[in-house]
């Protein structure tokens, strides 16, 4: 363990696996509060989350990822094949699905990057069922085709 690691208290808040959040074991519903948190987080260098804000730092203990894929939205091009993806985040955002940081991870659970590149986060079931609807098979493995380009989805980088 790192000399900066140790330094680094704990925030003793836990995100589960569909992106609630609890403080010392209690769920916490003010979305201000955690939309501020989720505005202020950061990835160390060995993966582990923290809470940088003002004066204070501080480790979030996190089931899974911290951001969570709730919902996926599309524009369709030609009436029935998707021009891009609109992924809508458990921070209340969303984005443009960067659809070459696809992969698969453990328990067949899908995940992709978010924010620029800078986070991991997992598709909820209700997303991956969404998104399911236009993954496409050959025989070099599972695909998202857009606009012509097919986007392989593969095993886990997290």
């Amino acid at each position: 363990m790192t000399e900066q690691r140790e330094s680094i208290p704990p925030c003793l808040i836990f995100i589960d696996k569909e992106g609630r959040w609890y403080h010392q074991g209690a769920e916490m519903i003010r979305r201000e509060f955690i939309r501020l948190f989720y505005q202020n987080m950061e990835l160390d260098p060995e993966g582990r989350y923290l809470i940088n804000w003002g004066d204070t730092r501080c480790y979030v203990d996190v089931e899974d990822t911290a951001f969570v894929v709730k919902r996926v939205s599309f524009e369709p091009t030609d009436g029935q094949r998707p021009s891009r993806f609109q992924i809508h985040l458990s921070d209340d955002t969303e984005e443009a699905l960067a659809p070459g940081t696809l992969h698969v991870g453990n328990d067949h659970v899908l995940y992709c990057k978010v924010k620029s590149g800078a986070f991991p986060a997992r598709f909820n079931r209700a997303a991956y069922y969404q998104l399911a609807e236009f993954i496409e098979e050959d025989r070099r493995g599972y695909f998202l085709a857009i606009t012509g380009q097919r986007y392989y989805i593969t095993p886990s980088r997290i």
